[in-house]
């Protein structure tokens, strides 16, 4: 069980990735990396990262900033803090670190991490994710998990309100 104090240490920066994911440290573990806004974590989000987290060695989420979540979901949202999201992502464990982000993709994060694998959903195909040509280029995968059905954000928060 993680103490306070380390889920905190899981959330890092951009930076700190750079320097964490060394060659070294890249030959001896094999890096999964996946993004998004996990705004309301649930059922589909556990099947999904805990897949992700199968795959390899270290499980790498990249993290919308909040100011990121509004330009892509709109007004409203989103409904945690990145502060909040964050903490919540790191408690799980399966996630080994947690990055925000504060452009709208994450492919400045892809570069800085170089992930063995980088995971989406299965709301998309593998040619169209982005940092899919960089991933393959240093020799990566990019793998695609099938949506769990009937789990989505979006619809949670319809129904809420």
């Amino acid at each position: 069980m993680r103490t306070y104090e380390e889920i905190k240490s899981r959330i890092i920066t951009a930076g700190e990735a750079k320097k964490m994911f060394s060659p070294s440290f890249r030959r001896q573990r094999k890096i999964v990396f996946t993004n998004g806004c996990f705004d309301l974590l649930h059922r589909g989000h556990i099947y999904y990262l805990s897949r992700a987290r199968a795959m390899g060695d270290v499980l790498v989420v990249g993290l919308n900033s909040d100011a990121s979540v509004s330009r892509l979901k709109g007004r409203g949202r989103p409904l945690n803090t990145q502060q909040a999201r964050a903490e919540v992502l790191a408690a799980l464990a399966f996630v080994d670190y947690v990055i925000i982000f504060h452009e709208d993709t994450p492919l400045e994060l892809i570069r800085k991490v170089r992930p063995h694998v980088l995971v989406k959903g299965g709301d998309y195909k593998a040619g169209e994710v982005v940092g899919y040509r960089d991933v393959t280029s240093w020799g990566g995968s990019v793998e695609i998990i099938p949506l769990l059905e009937g789990y989505s954000t979006s619809k949670l928060i319809d129904r809420l309100f």
